[in-house]
């Protein structure tokens, strides 16, 4: 089986930042759990929420964003989870400049970061504030559930008033791969805030046998844009 390492294309050293459509928090656990296993030092936090109980799934929590808690709760197993701030139902990490300083100071191999919302959606459309992503990202993965294909714009997107500005498309749309693909490389779309030196991944997720077709349609559309240096597709259970 692929990993996800390999799937995605990662060095050995690497502050990847997740957004766009939902199986974010999913991707960081895997791939926290696999990297961690594989003998590296990984922490794991975001810069937007998180639910509690995801956050809490981690085997070591540091409830700091203090960089010396970050480095003392790497000295146990699996990936390190920190967190600054929550309540009973969602917690809240580190401002970008502070993961970017965990990233050169902390000794971790890699830091991967929550770094979006999408409120479960399968396709994000930004506002101007979104995403978050530290300045010192190596590697952004731009997430998208290929079930957005055949849904209606209404269904299918967070910010939906942002999709609508985007493509000019109304609410009932059922959208195409072409849709999706005009959202994700929109100017004013989440690839506007890549870091500049950070090499950009699409993964399309959900991608099960009655969803191949539109998969690959949307890989091959996404793959001619300059900015995006590769595309992953990912089943529904696992890589592959």
């Amino acid at each position: 089986m692929t990993s996800f390492k390999e799937l995605l294309g990662l060095g050995d050293h690497e502050l990847i930042s997740l957004v766009g459509g939902g199986g974010k928090s999913t991707l960081l656990f895997a791939l926290g759990r696999e990297l961690a296993e594989a003998g590296s030092r990984v922490i794991l936090t975001t810069t937007t929420k998180m639910g509690r109980q995801q956050a809490l799934a981690a085997p070591s929590i540091c409830w700091s964003a203090d960089v010396d808690c970050a480095i003392d709760a790497l000295d146990g197993t699996g990936p390190v989870m920190l967190v600054a701030d929550g309540d009973d139902h969602k917690v809240t990490g580190p401002p970008p400049d502070v993961v970017d300083r965990l990233f050169a100071m902390s000794g971790a191999d890699y830091v991967i970061v929550e770094a979006d919302g999408s409120r479960g959606r399968p396709l994000k459309a930004p506002a101007d504030h979104e995403p978050v992503i530290p300045s010192a990202t190596t590697t952004v993965v731009i997430l998208v559930g290929v079930d957005a294909v055949g849904k209606q714009l209404s269904d299918a997107a967070h910010r939906i008033e942002r999709a609508i500005a985007f493509t000019g498309l109304l609410p009932h749309h059922e959208l195409t791969a072409a849709d999706c693909e005009q959202i994700l490389t929109h100017p004013d779309g989440l690839l506007r805030a890549c870091p500049t030196a950070a090499r950009v991944v699409v993964a399309i997720t959900k991608v099960g046998p009655a969803q191949q077709a539109a998969a690959a349609e949307l890989r091959h559309r996404l793959a001619t844009h300059p900015r995006i240096a590769h595309v992953a597709l990912f089943e529904r259970a696992s890589p592959g």
